[in-house]
């Protein structure tokens, strides 16, 4: 990751609206969120930094009975919470 420039926000959304539509996996849009997260050198907004902070941890598990902490329903809001809040920037 080193020669690639952070991702702009088009890019975290498009991780969101691939995780929703099916195209991504839980895991990997949490691994892919993971290796930017933890890139301290690094200078985010604000709004990219919530939407990295939602993926990162995205398929976490709700206990042992299966499912995830959040549900597809939660990441739906999470996504057009964060395309309304790029429509205000």
């Amino acid at each position: 990751m080193s020669a690639t420039p952070q991702p702009t926000p088009d890019e975290i959304e498009d991780r969101f609206a691939a995780l929703v539509e099916g195209r991504l996996t839980r895991d990997e849009a949490d691994r892919w969120a993971a290796g930017w997260v933890a890139r301290d050198e690094l200078d985010w907004d604000d709004l990219s930094w919530w939407a990295l902070d939602l993926l990162h941890g995205i398929d976490l598990p709700a206990g042992r009975g299966g499912g995830f902490l959040h549900d597809d329903e939660q990441v739906r809001i999470w996504l057009a919470e964060l395309r309304r809040r790029r429509t205000v920037a």
